[in-house]
């Protein structure tokens, strides 16, 4: 068995990656076959693009985002009264002694990479990029 690192920024082990994406894959099925009875999730069309784990894997932060890039953030409050109903969902399925307490926050991901692609793609920037290929 490998020795752990001694580094306090050696990043995700391989246990957590796997069980934060058994998690994803748990979550996006529930929520794609799911009626939920809050009025305010009942038409969304939630994505969870990722799920990252304590290093205890007791608490799961769940990056989620919404088709149609509306704003998730007024559905975060929902997101956070189901979590029990989701909570009791994964826990069958993951087959973990403790079911992560889950934690949604919004996944601005792809609003970062529009803003960067939109900062390359300006004349001036385009110009400079252009000089430094000689």
């Amino acid at each position: 068995m490998k020795p752990r690192s001694s580094q306090p920024n050696s990043g995700p082990s391989q246990r957590q990656l796997r069980v934060g994406e058994e998690i994803r894959h748990i979550l996006s099925d529930v929520m794609l076959r799911t009626e939920f009875h809050d009025p305010v999730l009942a038409r969304e069309h939630i994505t969870v693009s990722e799920v990252r784990m304590s290093p205890d894997l007791k608490h799961a932060l769940v990056f989620a985002t919404v088709l149609g890039h509306k704003d998730i953030a007024p559905l975060l409050p929902a997101l956070k009264r189901v979590s029990p109903f989701l909570r009791a969902q994964i826990a069958p399925r993951l087959g973990l002694r403790v079911t992560p307490e889950l934690k949604f926050v919004a996944d601005e991901a792809m609003e970062e990479a529009t803003r960067i692609n939109e900062i390359l793609h300006k004349p001036e920037v385009a110009r400079d990029l252009g000089e430094s290929k000689d």
